[in-house]
């Protein structure tokens, strides 16, 4: 499980390239938003998500084509478990009862969770 966490504009970049699954850095900024951020800034964060482990890169022309090499679910996966472990004591329930306190989850979404549960129950 990897332990590094990513920033915002690295997680942004990120998102790009699970979208694209390969891109040049052209690529990856034709798909930011306005203001385009500058192609030096670009590089470098990419070259830190390569020395986080992220992303590699495949020669092409006289440039780079980079692509992740950690697939989003996992990340995803790792970073809930980093929150419900950082703000809810590793408690699931305690994050749900939150959400609950605060009206951000309905009952269908609720129902919803709770379906879910019970077809992985049922799975084991």
């Amino acid at each position: 499980m990897m332990a590094k966490q990513l920033t915002k504009a690295e997680e942004q970049l990120m998102q790009v390239l699970w979208t694209l699954e390969e891109a040049s850095v052209k690529e990856i900024i034709a798909q930011l938003p306005i203001p385009k951020p500058a192609y030096n800034t670009v590089s470098t964060i990419i070259r830190i998500l390569e020395t986080k482990g992220f992303v590699s890169h495949k020669p092409q022309g006289r440039g780079y084509i980079y692509y992740p090499i950690i697939e989003k679910p996992e990340y995803t996966n790792q970073s809930l478990h980093k929150l419900v472990d950082g703000y809810f004591e590793g408690s699931f329930k305690s994050m749900v009862s939150f959400f609950m306190k605060k009206n951000d989850v309905d009952i269908k979404d609720l129902e919803a969770i709770l379906k879910n549960i019970n077809e992985k129950e049922e799975e084991k």
